[in-house]
């Protein structure tokens, strides 16, 4: 399929096309099947109706703005930032995307996909916190570097990693949407994760307001965790949370990863996996036979 003039000749005067050794950053027509998304890319679900929605644009404008992409080997890209931009010209069967060629190692890259993609507004709750989680990770900053990097205060980049504490189930309903970012910081005042999925659950059922929930804890005199100290609280890495979350989704019930500790050379981590009854484990036994097969 031919693809629709969507960017001029504005973008490509402007931007020097071509290699050249002396330059940071180069602007191509790429075949998409040459391009490959990120796997540290902090979106981990697209809006089926907004990526259908862009696809439609993008059939009929092509692509206005150019994804930005850093060569991984040769003739095969990996991209940064706009990987929507991309499944949806995938969806409408573009043969190339415009793309700017930017020269920069994989923790270059990650570091503008997380910091790029931070400043949009689509990002789910989780999908922030891990974001942040990531950062952290990777290029060691701390709160408030990553504050004054991404321009943003370092209590709303605590509270936001604070999140990842919430047990896999209620933060599966963060993500869906089904409780709020409130409903979630009202859980988490919660000391016992046990209670914490107990509310999230009763949050949807009873379509429970943060107000409401506000005062059904207080009625019931659900003991509260202490003031939390100023950043020195250990969360789990960002890919064990979601090789949690993975694992929440194929057995369909609570599973804790516990890492080990740090301190102690002999310590083990362990995959902690609950069950109601006999024909419970039966099922999730059954579950993880039948993916061992596949």
């Amino acid at each position: 399929m031919v693809r629709k003039a969507g960017l001029g000749r504005g973008l490509g005067s402007l931007i020097p096309q071509g290699e050249s050794q002396d330059r940071q950053a180069t602007y191509k027509e790429i075949p998409t099947s040459h391009i490959r998304p990120n796997p540290d890319q902090p979106r981990k679900s697209f809006d089926e109706e907004a990526l259908s929605s862009l696809a439609a644009s993008i059939g009929a404008m092509g692509i206005i703005q150019p994804i930005l992409v850093h060569e991984i080997e040769e003739g095969q890209y990996q991209i940064i930032a706009g990987e929507r931009r991309w499944r949806a010209a995938r969806r409408v069967g573009l043969d190339t995307v415009p793309a700017i060629v930017q020269q920069a190692d994989s923790k270059m890259s990650l570091e503008q996909a997380l910091v790029e993609n931070l400043h949009r507004e689509d990002l789910n709750p989780i999908e922030e916190a891990m974001a942040y989680q990531s950062l952290i990770e990777e290029f060691a900053f701390t709160h408030e570097t990553l504050a004054t990097r991404i321009g943003k205060s370092r209590a709303v980049i605590t509270n936001s990693m604070r999140l990842l504490q919430l047990p896999a189930n209620a933060q599966r309903l963060l993500v869906e949407r089904r409780i709020s970012p409130g409903h979630a910081r009202l859980l988490l005042s919660i000391s016992d994760r046990t209670q914490q999925e107990q509310y999230a659950k009763r949050i949807v059922e009873e379509d429970l307001s943060v107000r409401a929930l506000e005062a059904l804890l207080g009625e019931n005199n659900v003991p509260k965790v202490g003031k939390p100290k100023k950043d020195t609280k250990q969360f789990k890495p960002a890919g064990i949370m979601e090789l949690e979350k993975i694992l929440v989704d194929l057995l369909d019930t609570k599973v804790e990863v516990q890492m080990p500790k740090s301190n102690s050379p002999k310590s083990k981590g362990r995959v902690v996996i609950e069950f109601d009854n006999l024909e419970d484990l039966k099922r999730i036994t059954e579950q993880l036979i039948e993916d061992e097969k596949e």
